[in-house]
């Protein structure tokens, strides 16, 4: 009995594919990616608050647990 997820994912393909597949190094997933630079501004504008704040309200959330 064959399963359903047999054919599926990287280590079902052919040798061949998976060759030029790796050979991208990670680049296979494609788009532009932010630096880290960008991710602490972003988080910064989202989430609103300092990391002190931040570590206090987690202190907080877990004291009754």
């Amino acid at each position: 009995m064959t399963s359903k997820t047999e054919n599926r994912g990287f280590a079902s393909m052919d040798q061949e594919q998976q060759r030029k597949i790796a050979s991208k190094g990670g680049k296979a997933g494609g788009g532009d990616h932010a630096t880290p630079e960008q991710h602490v501004a972003a988080g910064r504008k989202s989430s609103g608050g300092t990391h002190e704040q931040h570590v206090r309200a987690g202190q907080q959330s877990h004291k009754n647990v």
